[in-house]
């Protein structure tokens, strides 16, 4: 039974090895031994999967026991007739599975069906992702192969199969069946083998790593992102790690089996499809984990240089030119190795006067130029690959500009100076190319003309597939319809929409072919153009969408959910986007949940739900729709605000607190963000975060914003906190310094940093009150603030100043018909006549209650009118108190 469990090893890594090395040697079969079940069966899969003959392999007797349905006559073309066709191959394969009672047996069952899923999946890349795709043969169905007529709602079935993940198909996809197909077989055999407590003796632990490449081949295709593939995907990826995340583990598995570097390439493989997978969900530090890994399994370590080397034709003094260096780790020690100086794909060099690699100086001297065959470290497949997903972490660690396509240059540089490359890792290198020189001017034909050349050699029958398939999971390779549209794009941007139009219709890009032909002012023939597929395909949600997108028609969008059997994600949020313009909030929030909940990876719908609530005032559930937003996007500004805005409505100031400081990140220049900010700050107690929002919001509304309420809340803070500090000095000094223990001396250290603290506060409180006042723009509260800060400052004369200026703001023809007015002069007067007192008092000057006693005997003859109020009882006293100090101050 062990010999028999290698050899089903054997077959395991026979398969992984199509996608891996570049001529995966024959495993040996020892012929003294039994050979285990189905044995010819499997190796006679094998033998097509590795010659790239997948359709073969589907077609072959061996697949044709798993596939082949015994009601296959009975089939329709219909939808219903597709679901109960795929639902019995599910019975066929699970009575395949368990009619055997030898472990033995169902472990080899379990691997023929492995075996077929795999070749589904691999004719499924090679129709969309690798190519080639001339002569090549139609063949929509894995089930039926014998029937003349195409089943092509069998077709639709899976197109919506694939949408019920929560997205649109990204464009025109080709025998999506087997990728459906691939992807059921490969689950419904994890359950079959591992739903078992011992079933893990025969497991074939290589299956969770084809699954994980059957989802995320799956998500490749879709529009957006899906959480429901996320999910799984983590699921599976995780067990995939667990069996092979380390040298160890992989020799455990396999042995002897595995030859020269093998072991260092699939870990690698295996953590750069991690990296890919982190990298599509934008887990960024995930992402360069996985990257780190893999970088040290193969041997690398990378890091940038610089040398002298001339980057154009006409340059004529070199310029430093960045470099990609690999240090490589051998058995005799590390040997450190510059990566590309020259091109080695130069065949479109002549085109633009700018070289597609620097020529680097052989010294600093300017000697010579550098010869790239003395000095280039050649690379293997994996290590090129490991090459290129640097440029992923760069994409995701710097926004899309020009600059971060220099920072990607080096490494791009570094793969085209490698004399040979496998075919995948070459395209997917050529894209990265055209994606940085499409944006310079001087290198956009050639970036043009690389991309024409590439759509061109996907289609091409050579290289045969076998070894186009190499490499194509561990790099972020696009699909052809994906292709096609950034070529399509980049004509566009060229000017040459009119062939780009062809290009997109032809992958059934309805969204762009309608802004195209809005930019050639031809809307109405899109309109007309979506019409008329719809008469041939009247079930393709996405037309029913892009038809509502364009007629605004809300029937379109409800058409659309009933053809995908309530599906389309993108239906729903139309629908919802409509009503809330229509101001029905309720509906349109129910209508974004059941959308979220089909695909909750759409940060825009998050916020649009946190929206919709709100205007609903559901404020429980808009908090959780802008919490889900910065989940999913951590640098959308209006969701952190909006955030803060309902936490402080709730009075939850702490929560508030936090969700305003990453809001301003984003939202700097919003003068009304950093203003419920400074009232927030307040409220937790942080004055000193509440001045700066104050300062923020008079620098960017040029002083015109001036919210006398928080300064006022700020002032009775300060003078609170300077009194309690006198208090406390006072307390301090009264102790003899003999007495003082270690409690008394660490308190006093408490008590000098809370005075500067409180210093630092009566700083900046001084200069926000100056900018006020220096603008122009300060009316008499602004004013009385301003005396109570020279007041805490202990300068009684400028206070003094200011009380006179805060008097004279209040005074005028209307003071005597306003009777709160005349209550805030009233108290700017008493306030103005007390610091006069304290003044005379301290100087022994008797000019101060002169100026005072005039002021009050003036004020009390004009406001005769207010004798009925308190305020001019007050004002009276006031005077008869001034009228003694007066008198008490004459000479005897």
């Amino acid at each position: 039974m062990e010999r028999q469990l290698e050899t089903l090893r054997d077959y395991e890594l026979r398969l992984l090895r199509c996608t891996s090395s570049l001529q995966p040697p024959p495993l040996s079969t020892d012929h003294s031994l039994p050979p285990i079940p189905l044995h010819g069966h499997i190796d006679s899969l094998l033998s097509f999967i590795e010659a790239g003959d997948y359709l073969q392999a589907l077609s072959s007797d061996a697949a044709r026991i798993i596939l082949d349905s015994p009601n296959s006559d009975d089939f329709t073309d219909s939808a219903e007739s597709a679901s109960t066709a795929y639902s019995d191959l599910m019975h066929r394969v699970e009575s395949f599975i368990n009619d055997s009672t030898d472990d033995s047996e169902k472990g080899a069952r379990s691997l023929l069906v492995v075996c077929v899923a795999v070749a589904a999946l691999l004719w499924f890349t090679q129709c969309n992702i690798t190519g080639p795709l001339d002569d090549l043969p139609k063949c929509l169905n894995p089930i039926v192969v014998t029937r003349e007529v195409d089943l092509i709602q069998w077709e639709t079935w899976a197109r919506n199969q694939l949408m019920s993940a929560g997205s649109d198909l990204l464009g025109k996809f080709s025998n999506l069946q087997y990728l459906v197909c691939a992807q059921m077989l490969l689950m419904r055999i994890n359950d079959l083998l591992f739903e078992g407590s011992d079933s893990t003796m025969f497991g074939i632990r290589s299956i969770s790593w084809w699954i994980v490449r059957v989802l995320f081949t799956h998500q490749k295709i879709l529009d957006e992102r899906s959480s429901h593939l996320f999910d799984m995907l983590h699921v599976f990826m995780g067990a995939t790690l667990t069996h092979f995340g380390t040298l160890e583990k992989v020799t455990s598995y396999w042995g002897t089996k595995l030859i020269d570097e093998e072991r260092a390439t699939i870990v690698s493989m295996i953590h750069l499809e991690a990296g890919l997978l982190e990298d599509i969900y934008a887990r960024v530090d995930s992402c360069r984990e996985h990257f780190g890994l893999a970088e040290e399994a193969a041997g690398l370590q990378l890091y940038l240089s610089g040398a002298m080397g001339f980057r154009t034709v006409h340059q004529v003094d070199a310029k430093a030119q960045r470099v990609l260096v690999s240090q490589k780790s051998s058995s005799e020690g590390a040997d450190t190795f510059p990566l590309g100086s020259q091109s080695h794909n130069s065949d479109l060099e002549e085109i633009s006067e700018v070289y597609m690699a620097p020529k680097l100086l052989e010294n600093s001297n300017g000697s010579g130029i550098l010869n790239v065959d003395s000095t280039a470290f050649r690379l293997n497949g994996i290590q090129q690959a490991v090459v290129l997903a640097q440029c992923l972490l760069i994409e995701k660690n710097s926004r899309s500009d020009e600059l971060q396509r220099w920072d990607m240059a080096p490494y791009i540089e570094a793969i085209d100076s490698q004399q040979s490359s496998c075919f995948i890792l070459r395209c997917f290198c050529d894209i990265l190319r055209v994606r940085w020189e499409k944006m310079r001017g001087r290198t956009k034909e050639r970036a043009l003309l690389k991309m024409e050349k590439l759509v061109e050699g996907v289609s091409k029958n050579s290289p045969p597939v076998a070894e186009r398939i190499r490499f194509c999971y561990v790099v972020n390779m696009p699909t052809i319809p994906a292709f096609r549209k950034e070529y399509g794009q980049l004509l566009v941007s060229c000017g040459l929409i009119g062939e780009a139009l062809t290009i997109f219709e032809s992958l059934e890009l309805w969204d762009i072919l309608i802004h195209c032909n809005c930019l050639l002012g031809k809307k109405a023939a899109a309109v007309e153009l979506i019409k008329s597929r719809l008469t041939e395909v009247p079930n393709d949600p996405r037309l029913w969408c892009s038809l509502g997108d364009v007629t605004l028609d809300d029937s379109c969008y409800e058409k659309a959910v009933e053809v995908s059997g309530d599906s389309s994600a993108r239906a729903k949020r139309s629908l919802a986007r409509s009503a809330y313009n229509r101001g029905e909030y309720e509906k349109s929030k129910n209508l974004w949940m059941s959308a979220m909940a089909m695909n909750s990876l759409y940060p825009d719908g998050w916020f649009a739900l946190g929206s919709a609530a709100l205007k609903a005032r559901d404020m429980d559930k808009a908090v959780d729709g802008f919490s889900r937003a910065v989940q999913l996007d951590p640098d959308n500004g209006e969701a952190w605000n909006n955030i803060a805005c309902l936490h402080m409505i709730r009075k939850k100031n702490d929560a508030s607190f936090i969700a305003f400081k990453e809001a301003l990140k984003f939202k700097r220049n919003s003068w009304q963000c950093w203003e419920n900010y400074s009232h927030v700050a307040l409220d937790v107690g942080n004055v000193s975060e509440a001045l700066r929002a104050v300062k923020m919001v008079l620098d960017i509304t040029k002083n015109k914003q001036v919210d006398t309420g928080l300064l006022e809340k700020i002032m009775l803070e300060v003078e609170q906190r300077t009194s309690t500090e006198q208090c406390s000095l006072s307390s301090a000094t009264s102790t003899s310094d003999s007495t003082l223990n270690f409690t008394q001396e660490s308190e006093n250290a408490d008590m000098i940093g809370r005075r500067r603290e409180t210093e630092h506060l009566v700083d900046a409180l001084g200069k926000v009150l100056k900018q006020i006042i220096g603008s122009g723009n300060s009316g008499g509260d602004i004013w009385g603030l301003y005396a109570r800060w020279h007041k805490i400052n202990g300068d009684l004369t400028m206070c003094s100043e200011a009380l006179l200026k805060q008097v004279r703001s209040y005074q005028g023809s209307d003071l005597w018909k306003d009777k709160e007015r005349f209550k805030k002069f009233t108290h700017a007067s008493l306030e103005l006549c007390k610091v006069y007192m304290e003044i005379s008092s301290s100087t022994g000057s008797r000019r101060e209650l002169f100026t005072a006693e005039m002021h009050l005997k003036n004020t009390l003859k004009q406001a005769e009118c207010f004798s009925d109020m308190e305020e001019f009882r007050v004002l009276q006293t006031c005077h008869e108190e001034v009228k003694k100090l007066q008198s008490d101050s004459l000479p005897n």
